[in-house]
């Protein structure tokens, strides 16, 4: 019986590699191609905001990272086949005439430059693709520079953990994959050539083959030694003892510290026994030392600190963790921007010791009491404002900022009027309706958040204007300021409300605008100069500087390509001068000009210099500052207004941050500015290093803008949740918790969101040194799985003391209501319970409760004041429902207040103090239209004695018909005078004796 010879690879005919060839070819296209084309699309948007320098560097640092990583991960493991191959025995016998390893040996050795060059090419590859996302650590490495704060266990700067030691791990890490690798290929190569036989009781393995993998394993024991040295500094960051707290605990740092240095030293012996073997030819020596680097990995690396853990620790814990408690409190208030110098803390009695009526400030406080809620008031504004243009919406939620109008600085919900692709219809949504004449958005909406408008007529109100009366006791709407076309125009604008002036009004990027399916529209038309949809008279044509020209076919072609629209390319409304906008969302842009940032979830629109720009608050972060508490973002930072609006949240795990970079990105041309707020920021430093030109420095902002910055919300609610533990100073009193405080829950919410934190509230609070209102962003805590007030928190937002924090610390013993207290104190009053009753009778209208501000009053009092909203109840979520301000709670220590203004309310719980509220009802800018449902007669205090009684109870049962029939209108403000009604015929039965 003859032997059959070796076979190798079957070949392929002719037609067979052609076809193998044209589908690689097709498969390189449709993997690359996308690429290609976002890359020469990115190249032209980075070259439009004027940050190709940005695109450029961190191009360049992928590339280098992916071809040094590719380069060293193929050379190591070409050098380990190499060497196998170069040592192969002269002869090899073979193991019968099916010996398989004969046949790959054959085919091996037929393809030497295939297998030899492209196995360590393809994973070299697939490993520089792997280490180029590893940009910013290289780049941070390369720029980074001191903290100025030294760890309390090694004495080494943070910029040692923040910049260094990350990089120092990456290196280590693919250093290891490679020397795994390139073992594993040695291994496989010396079987393959007959350096390794396993044929025989014990087999047999050549002096080449034994040389090699000794050098390889000794080469990888000794990574491990590095990697046990490094391991160390890591032990800073431990999460061993979380949730207690972040950082190298009591075990970490006395039998795990220990236990490194121990088994680095092991590591160092094993190494040297397996480099042993390239000179003994006894493998015993380093199998000895593998078990022994195995056996006490476990017992000294693991059992060892779980043994200290167990029986010297948890015995003795508060005692035990005393010194690494206070590492971690002083860590984690110098990550997050908690120090003595930051945040100030006061006590407060949470009772009043001086009558508000006699404290300017609390008369200031009071003034700007805030009645709108944006988180409610979306579909009021979108009804309000949009009149029959159906493409236009407003955010949800809306943003709040502040102005100085008459001298007089307020608070004003305010929303930008932007073009909402989603809402298009029929025709609309034609793809040259919708990319080329719908688009872009017009107008700037601000409404004083402390007052209202009396309820406007029925007709008014179908018609979307803003016609009001002067009746209505509260019954209202928002007073509208707008900022359209021209100017700003005056149609909703009282008389004595001055005008905030914008002079572009015109929105091309904006938040709804992004949210299309296609982010783009494309201005400049071929054969119409005015195409563009502008006003219900009027067309317009984009003259800004955003855009990339679309002028030449290979631009044409890119987009087409990009959006996979063909459109693109053959449409005739497209011409020379054409341009396509595209990255329309304001956060998006920042973060995309600026991808080291972390943006806030809330981006709001400010009129700066007659311009509507949207500013957006941008964090630096890090993941590993030694000994500071970790937390994840998106966890802390989520509230009942998160829930039910689905704002988008930066999801990251951080130990560090700081908002030390404001932007603004240009409504009209899309200019992305970013300014340096914080000079002290050693991880700000690095980055501009890395981009010198990308952020301006801080004089660069102008007084205008500067006025509209605000106190960040995601940051503060780190912060609070941070404050909650934080404020502790006795590292004793830290570990038994009974000093933390909580974030209380919203108890405006129900359903879903009603177990999720309340959210900070921006507000104006009278200061007590000026007696001048600041704009503060605000947050009451609560204590420890209990329901009374333990703090106020308030961050400052005005230029002179932006960013400073102050704690108003309650008693420990304090009985002051929380929010869910108060809440439930104040709907289920006789009173609000009956109107409830009332108003939501047979289903047809629902009570929206806004905004339960908590308010500092009398040098140690807590006021509470909640807008409450009534919606009809229609039953379609497309019907024209919308809420309107109907009645105001108020609560002051245990009293309730009630009314249909806060002077009503303030009055019943403050006596004297509801005259500096300014929530009176305006006067609209135009008169009532004809039609509007008329006032209801006023009811006449009856008589006394038995015929009075009978004439109130008539009144009574007159004043319930009203308020039936106003309910079954829909028209709110009949029914507010229909329940006014009612309580004066109450009144008067009451004082009949009834």
């Amino acid at each position: 019986m003859g032997m059959r010879p070796p076979t190798g690879l079957p070949s392929l005919s002719r037609r067979s590699r052609i076809l193998l060839v044209a589908a690689l070819v097709l498969a390189a296209l449709l993997l690359v191609g996308p690429r290609l084309t976002d890359a020469y699309t990115n190249w032209l948007w980075f070259g439009e905001v004027g940050f190709r320098n940005v695109y450029t560097t961190v191009l360049f640092t992928r590339i280098l990272l992916f071809l040094v990583v590719a380069v060293v991960v193929a050379v190591i493991i070409w050098l380990a086949l190499l060497l196998a191959y170069r040592s192969r025995p002269v002869f090899v016998p073979m193991n019968g005439p099916g010996d398989p390893i004969a046949r790959y040996r054959t085919t091996v050795m037929s393809r030497l430059r295939l297998f030899g060059t492209g196995i360590p090419v393809l994973i070299g590859v697939l490993s520089g693709l792997v280490a180029q996302s590893s940009w910013v650590t290289v780049q941070l490495f390369l720029h980074g520079s001191s903290f100025g704060v030294k760890d309390p266990q090694f004495h080494l700067d943070v910029g040692f953990y923040a910049f260094d030691l990350p990089f120092y791990r990456m290196v280590l890490n693919w250093l290891f994959v490679s020397v795994v690798i390139a073992f594993f290929a040695n291994l496989v190569a010396h079987y393959v050539f007959g350096g390794l036989r396993l044929s025989g009781r014990e087999g047999t393995l050549s002096t080449s083959a034994r040389v090699q993998l000794a050098i390889l394993a000794g080469l990888f024991v000794l990574l491990k030694a590095v990697a046990y040295w490094l391991d160390r500094y890591a032990l800073l960051s431990s999460t061993r003892k979380e949730p207690t707290f972040t950082g190298g605990s009591y075990t970490d740092i006395n039998a795990v510290l220990p236990a490194k240095l121990i088994l680095l030293s092991i590591a160092v012996i094993c190494a040297i026994a397996f480099f042993a073997g390239v000179v003994l030819r006894d493998l015993r020596i380093p199998a000895m030392a593998a078990a022994l680097l195995v056996l006490s990995s476990v017992l000294v690396g693991a059992v060892w600190p779980l043994l200290v853990e167990q029986f010297s620790v948890r015995p003795n814990a508060a005692t035990k963790e005393q010194a690494y408690i206070e590492r971690n409190i002083e860590a984690t208030r110098q990550a997050y921007g908690l120090t003595q110098d930051k945040v100030q803390y006061v006590d407060y009695k949470g009772e009043a010791t001086k009558d508000p009526v006699t404290v300017p400030a609390d008369q200031q406080t009071i003034k700007n009491i805030r009645l709108l809620d944006p988180n409610l008031l979306t579909q009021t504004f979108i009804q309000r404002n949009l009149q029959l243009q159906n493409f236009y919406g407003f955010p949800d939620p809306l943003d709040i900022d502040r102005y100085t109008i008459n001298g007089e600085m307020g608070d004003y919900i305010v929303a930008a009027r932007e073009l909402q692709p989603q809402n298009l219809s029929g025709n609309q949504t034609d793809w040259i309706n919708k990319h080329t004449v719908y688009t872009h958005g017009n107008g700037f909406v601000a409404s004083p958040a402390n007052k209202v408008n009396a309820a406007p007529p029925k007709e008014s109100q179908q018609a979307g204007q803003s016609a009001g009366s002067d009746s209505g006791g509260g019954y209202g709407y928002p007073v509208f300021n707008v900022g359209d076309k021209k100017t700003v125009s005056d149609l909703f604008t009282p008389k004595e409300e001055q005008a905030i002036p914008v002079d572009q009004p015109r929105i091309y990027y904006g938040e709804l605008i992004a949210k299309s399916d296609a982010d783009y529209a494309i201005v400049g038309s071929n054969n119409q100069p005015k195409r563009e949809y502008d006003t219900p008279t009027d067309q317009f044509t984009y003259d800004g500087a955003g855009g990339v020209p679309l002028g030449n076919w290979f631009n044409r072609l890119a987009f087409a390509a990009k959006y996979a629209e063909r459109n693109i390319l053959f449409s005739g409304a497209i011409g020379p001068d054409s341009k396509i906008i595209f990255n329309r969302n304001p956060r998006d842009r920042v973060t995309q000009v600026a991808p080291w940032l972390t943006a806030d979830g809330d981006a709001y629109p400010a009129v700066v210099k007659g311009r509507i720009v949207w500013i957006v608050d941008a964090y630096t972060t890090l993941d590993n500052y030694p000994y500071a508490q970790k937390t994840s973002l998106d966890g802390v930072v989520e509230d009942s207004i998160d829930q039910t609006t689905g704002r988008l949240l930066p999801r990251k795990e951080v130990s560090y941050i700081r908002n030390s970079v404001k932007a603004t990105v240009d409504a009209y041309d899309g200019t992305v500015s970013l300014y340096e707020v914080d000079k002290t920021d050693p991880v700000l430093k690095a980055w501009m290093g890395v981009f010198p030109n990308a952020v301006k420095p801080e004089s660069a902002i102008s007084d205008e803008l500067r006025a509209h910055f605000r106190y960040p919300e995601d940051l503060f609610k780190v912060q609070r949740e941070m404050l909650a533990k934080y404020h502790v100073d006795d590292p004793r009193e830290f570990f038994t918790n009974n000093a933390f405080w909580s974030v209380p829950n919203d108890p405006t919410q129900e359903g879903a969101a009603s177990g999720a934190h309340q959210p900070p509230y921006y507000v104006l609070l009278g200061d007590t040194k000026t007696g001048k209102s600041q704009f503060n962003l605000t947050s009451v805590m609560v204590g420890y799985k209990r329901n009374f007030l333990s703090a106020y928190i308030q961050a400052h937002s005005d230029p002179d003391n932006y960013g400073k924090i102050t704690v108003l610390k309650l008693p420990p013993d304090s009985q002051t209501p929380g929010p869910g207290q108060t809440q439930t104190s104040m709907t289920t009053a006789d009173q609000v319970s009956r109107d409830r009753n009332l108003l939501t009778g047979g289903n047809v209208n629902k009570i929206k409760y806004g905004n339960l501000l908590t308010l500092p009053v009398g040098d140690g009092g807590i006021l509470y004041v909640e807008p409450w909203y009534l919606e009809r109840n229609t039953g379609g979520p497309n019907a024209p429902s919308f809420p309107q301000l109907v009645k105001v709670l108020a609560s002051y220590r245990d009293k309730v207040g009630y009314g249909s203004t806060v002077k009503e309310a303030l009055d019943q719980v403050l006596p004297g103090t509801g005259s500096a509220a300014t929530d009176q009802p305006g006067q609209a800018a135009t008169p009532p239209t004809q039609g509007a449902t008329p006032p209801t007669a006023p009811v006449t205090p009856p008589a006394t004695g038995s015929g009075g009684r009978d004439a109130a109870v008539k009144q009574l049962d007159d004043a319930l018909k009203a308020v039936q029939d106003a309910q079954k209108s829909g028209d709110l403000g009949q029914l507010g005078k229909a329940l006014e009604q009612l309580q004066t015929a109450v009144n008067n039965y009451e004082k009949t004796g009834g």
